[in-house]
This record gives C-alpha cells, structure tokens and sequence, in this order.
C-alpha cells in the first residue's frame, strides 16, 4: 500500500523514511535539473550515505537503465529514491525491477517480479502522475517499451510544491496538459470504474480551477494543488490505462519533436469530437448512454454545458497557453496513422479504424 506524503517541505521527511525502512544506503535517481531545484542541499546534508544516478536520456534507454542496475550491485545500496519528472521515476522503477533478475540476459524478456527494494519518488512536476502508478517507458533500441507491474508503484509519494516554482513555463504548460488529458481519458475509458471517476473529477477540477493562476500569475499558493491534480489523474490512469489521445501522441512526440503533454493535448479535442459525432460506434460495454453521461460530467467539470462546448473549450485553453499544433504533409500522415498501437485503441470508448486514424491526425495537424 503506497502512502503519500504532502505538503511544503515534505521532502525533509526523506530521510526519516529511509532509517525506518532499515536502509543505510540509499540510490537517488535524478536527472540534470536536480542541481537547480531547492530540495539539493537537503540531499548534499542528508546523514544517510548515498549514490547519485542521473545517467540517462530525456527519453530514457534501456541501456541507461542497466548501468543503473549495475551501479545499484555495485554499491550496495538497499533503497531507491527518484527526484524528478517522469523519465527519473520510470528509471528508478525499471531499476528497482530489474535490480534482482539475471544479469547479462534481456531484463524485459524475463519474468517480471518484486525485487523488494524501497523506491521512494518525489516528483518534480504536476504531470504524470507517475510517483502512484504500476508503469513505466524506456525505449529499446527506437522502440517504446511500456514496462508494467504492480510492485513499481513507488512505497511513498513525497508531493512537495517547493519544487514546482523553478519549472520553466513551457514545461509547466505541457505537464499540466499531460495531467488534464489523463484525468479526461481516464474518466471515458472502457476500464474506469467508480474509484477511477473519483480520482478524475478531483483531478479535471483542480486543474480547471487553478491553471490560469498556476501558467498565467505564478502564484505559489495552486502549487500544491497542482501537484495534487496531477497524483490523482496519476492515479486514476493507474485503474484504467490512457486512451486514444495518448496512442495518437507517440509518434507525434517523436516525428516533431513535441514534448509528451504537448502532443497528447493538440489531439484530444478532435478525438472527442469524433466521438461525440459517432455514437453509434461505441465499445464500451456499459453503452452509449452510458458514455453519454461521461461525456456530460466532464464537460460539467471544465465547466461547460455541453461536451460540445466542452471541445470548444479546450481548443481555447491551448489556443490561450499557445499550445499550437505542427503541420504534417502527405507521407508523414501516412507514417502517424500507420504508427498507432491497437493494443493502446482498446482502451478507448469509441472505435477507431486506420482510415478514421489518417482523418483524425489530418485535423490535429492542419
């Protein structure tokens, strides 16, 4: 069971964690902006020996994630923290996994299990959401690799606001996208549930309620909520898996350069709208006035009348953040259309084929 820590400051109780847990020395997964965070110092005094690792990628390799199963042997450490946006909490949780298989063999083609290790994760964003969820990507040569298990869900959750006021605005805008569309598609998911819902709405809200104050005034009291928003979109996607917008957004972060958030948002209004437009096209078992009823209450959370309106509505907010979307030619829609996982559609209430794919990124991209 993941217990969650919040609050300013909240990453003082850091080491006070780890001599509970019995550790005496500890790994801290970081990445090449944990020198310009505030929290530094802390970890610079901390009584407790430890290893810094924070060779890898922006898109983490697989590679990069074997050295860090190897510094972790080498060193003897017993505990795993990840400070940092998601790619630092998906390294320390593939490290974590990977950490007791067989060393010189694939770890991803081995039987994934619980190595047992502490992994303690304080994020450094309101994005993801990845600090409560049982996932994580790295990439294998040019290929996306969604690593999945139940015993990477971090044991504790350190939301600290103090971290947020030295995030740049463009990456302010493009986690708090990436927590709004997980907090959207999960709620529309075939996979929600009523726990799932709940998490959802607390998530869509809080962004709704505060993301002018927090992209447009940097004011320092929403920080805490917007960590918050994005933990429960996190946790909400950890119930019910992401939907097409996030299938769609792939190959665009990679084929354009986009950051994740960016390339999610740009494509949600106009997958909603589709499927606003197609009813009759629904695959969720609960059925079309069912997904009706979803679509109404997320349209009430962003506080619009109509999942109509709601479309509108976030089309404006990116237009407001100067959220734009790249212009693709002919070859490269083909390359985006035929790039979309099947198995990531099954999510999605609404069916989507190859041609509806090459429709849907023509809108996104024109």
């Amino acid at each position: 069971m993941q217990r969650i820590i919040t609050g300013v400051n909240s990453h003082r109780k850091i080491g006070e964690i780890l001599q509970s847990i019995g550790s005496k020395k500890f790994m801290l997964v970081c990445d090449g902006a944990f020198d310009f965070l505030p929290i530094k110092d802390y970890f610079a005094g901390i009584f407790m020996p430890h290893i810094k690792f924070s060779d890898f990628s922006v898109n983490p390799l697989y590679e990069d994630v074997v050295k860090g199963v190897e510094l972790l042997r080498s060193s003897d450490c017993d505990a795993i923290v990840a400070v940092g946006g998601g790619s630092s909490i998906d390294v320390a949780k593939c490290i974590k996994l990977f950490a007791k298989m067989t060393p010189g063999e694939n770890y991803l083609k081995q039987t994934f299990f619980d190595s047992e290790i502490p992994l303690i994760a304080l994020p450094t964003t309101a994005g993801t959401g990845s600090e409560s969820t049982r996932y994580a990507v790295i990439y294998y040569g040019e290929q996306k690799q969604s690593v999945t298990h139940d015993s990477i869900v971090p044991n504790y959750a350190i939301l600290d606001s103090a971290v947020l006021k030295t995030l740049p605005l463009y990456q302010r805008k493009c986690t708090l996208l990436d927590a709004l569309c997980q907090g959207i598609e999960s709620w529309w998911s075939v996979n929600s549930t009523e726990e799932s819902f709940g998490y959802s709405e607390m998530a869509v809200k809080t962004i709704i309620k505060n993301y002018r104050a927090y992209i447009f005034e940097n004011k320092d009291s929403v920080l805490q909520d917007m960590l918050l928003a994005s933990n429960f979109a996190g946790r909400a996607i950890n119930i019910t898996q992401t939907t097409a917008a996030h299938a769609l957004s792939y190959k665009m972060t990679s084929l354009f350069s986009l950051p994740h958030g960016h390339a999610v948002a740009i494509g949600l209004p106009h997958i909603w709208d589709y499927m606003i437009q197609n009813p009759q096209k629904c695959i969720d078992p609960r059925g079309e006035e069912h997904l009706l009823k979803v679509y109404e209450s997320i349209a009430e959370a962003l506080g619009c009348e109509s999942p109509e309106a709601a479309v509108v509505f976030f089309k404006d907010m990116l237009a407001e953040m100067g959220i734009e979307a790249p212009t693709a030619t002919d070859d490269e829609l083909d390359v985006l259309a035929a790039s979309v996982n099947p198995v990531r559609l099954k999510n999605n209430p609404v069916e989507l084929d190859r041609e509806t794919l090459y429709t849907l990124y023509t809108k996104i991209t024109e």
